[in-house]
């Protein structure tokens, strides 16, 4: 029988407490933060590290529900009241230039579940409250299910001035406090969260903006990729105080944490998928601490089970994986960034597998660290790449890809280290 491999791996972002595995510590620090009556919460990290699963764990536990607390054994953390919330939560994308458009999508966001607008009291549209995933057992948000005659028109209770997008979304969220935080539902405040901020072109203003409208009736929460919170948040003096309680790093897993999401999967599929002993260390080892990895890998070993009619993730099956990871067959949006970062040169892709395969001083309870070009040019030079230089600029540049980012002189780091555990286990 066909198994859906969704059941227990998804690339997908993590909403479910129940399907959400490891990271006791940041759970606890989260848990802080929330708590914390005034304060900016900013998570960062690497790619494939699951930033934005870790951000919908903290709008459940805004809303009340602390089940991933509890399964986590950090139940006597939980305070006796908790502070709770209403929230938004919206994710960024590159067309948003600067500060002034991210609040013009944000006051004209229609998500029924996670936009601002759903939250504007006025007359023209109706309002009901839910509950985010099947196994909550306490908080619940609100959500539109349906809009008026009047459409999205926000007169009632706040204003809109024409011309000023600043003063329009400060009305917005002031009313919101007013008539849905405090009457209505009676919370403590509201919790705008903001995904994958670090793409915004210019983040001048915003930091400043975020420490106005900061009080004990409304928290923000940022999340992007950034190697120090000065790459997450440029005006970043504006809100340092803000951060003392909120500063979440999410570095790669440990490898039993990693396991973990075997174990998980495993429980999921009910029985339906078992992993032979051992298989889930094998997968960890080639996630290297990336979730994101482990998910798909995991998730390619149940398609082939299912190929193979079987029901064991066994060593046959996951050499099967390996090989097509080698060949290519398998990922393609790894395989294709891969092949655009190459290019048709033999010597760039030699050299790109040299970078990757470089040690590092280390993996699992830090980024994977930078590479230098020097440690590969010999190698690479004595296996006849003539001209180092020449093959290296693609492998920088924003059009294919890029694969690399200057750090240093001769020092870079690989933007997502996902592809660069795919290209160390790819075959040339």
């Amino acid at each position: 029988m066909i198994v859906d491999p969704e059941i227990g791996f998804t690339a997908d972002v993590i909403r479910s407490p129940q399907r959400f595995v490891g990271r006791t510590g940041l759970i606890q620090d989260c848990i802080t933060a929330l708590n914390a009556t005034t304060g900016l919460i900013a998570v960062y990290g690497k790619r494939g590290v699951g930033k934005s699963s870790l951000m919908r764990q903290i709008q459940q536990m805004a809303l009340g529900d602390y089940t991933l607390a509890k399964n986590a054994g950090l139940a006597e953390k939980i305070p006796q009241r908790p502070r709770t919330y209403l929230t938004v939560y919206y994710t960024c994308d590159s067309l948003i230039a600067d500060g002034k458009d991210l609040i013009s999508r944000l006051i004209n966001d229609q998500d029924p579940e996670d936009g601002l607008l759903r939250l504007v009291p006025n007359d023209g549209k109706q309002i009901v409250e839910f509950t985010r995933t099947k196994e909550v057992s306490g908080g619940s948000d609100l959500k539109v299910i349906s809009w008026g005659a009047k459409g999205i028109e926000a007169s009632k209770y706040a204003k809109v001035v024409p011309g000023d997008v600043v003063q329009s979304f400060r009305n917005f969220v002031s009313s919101i406090v007013e008539h849905q935080v405090q009457k209505r539902m009676k919370r403590d405040s509201l919790l705008i969260i903001l995904d994958e901020f670090d793409v915004i072109a210019n983040k001048q203003g915003i930091g400043s903006l975020i420490k106005s409208l900061t009080t004990p009736y409304v928290k923000f929460a940022v999340c992007g990729v950034g190697r120090d919170l000065s790459d997450l948040v440029e005006d970043h003096a504006s809100v340092a105080r803000l951060m003392e309680q909120g500063v979440l790093a999410v570095k790669p897993m440990t490898l039993a944490e990693s396991e973990g999401i075997i174990a998980k999967a495993a429980e999921l599929f009910r029985g339906k998928i078992r992993f032979s002993p051992g298989i889930a260390s094998k997968i960890a080892e080639i996630g290297q601490g990336y979730p994101y990895f482990v998910q798909l890998v995991g998730k390619q070993c149940v398609n082939e089970v299912n190929s193979g009619g079987g029901a064991v993730v066994d060593e046959t099956i996951f050499e099967r994986v390996v090989d097509g990871l080698r060949e290519g067959r398998f990922f393609p949006s790894l395989e294709d960034a891969y092949k655009r970062a190459i290019g048709e040169s033999e010597g760039r892709q030699l050299l790109l597998h040299l970078l990757a395969e470089q040690a590092t001083e280390s993996s699992f309870t830090d980024e994977i660290g930078r590479v230098t070009l020097k440690d590969s040019r010999t190698v690479a030079e004595a296996m006849g790449v003539q001209f180092v230089d020449q093959v290296m600029p693609r492998l920088v540049e924003k059009k294919f890809g890029p694969v690399l980012e200057r750090i240093d002189q001769g020092v870079y780091e690989f933007v997502d280290p996902v592809l660069r555990q795919y290209i160390r286990h790819r075959k040339m």
